[in-house]
């Protein structure tokens, strides 16, 4: 290894807006077997998977169908 490297010629990582960010969400128990099981057919992690289902969602703006149920 180098004592000291050059970095004056170097270039910011053109794929940076790309990379992902680490985040915590809560999500059901059985979504999340859901997209597992999804998963395993298609050889994907399921977290991939998931990402994938709500980029799909935002391209397409879905909304989400919200049914509120009244407590009672």
């Amino acid at each position: 290894m180098r004592k000291e490297y050059d970095f004056s010629h170097s270039k910011k990582n053109p794929y940076i807006k790309k990379l992902k960010v680490r985040t915590t969400i809560r999500l059901d128990q059985d979504t999340i077997q859901y997209f597992q099981k999804l998963s395993e057919l298609q050889d994907i992690p399921y977290q991939s998977l998931i990402n994938l289902y709500l980029r799909d969602c935002m391209e397409n703006r879905r909304k989400p169908r919200l049914n509120w149920k009244k407590a009672t």
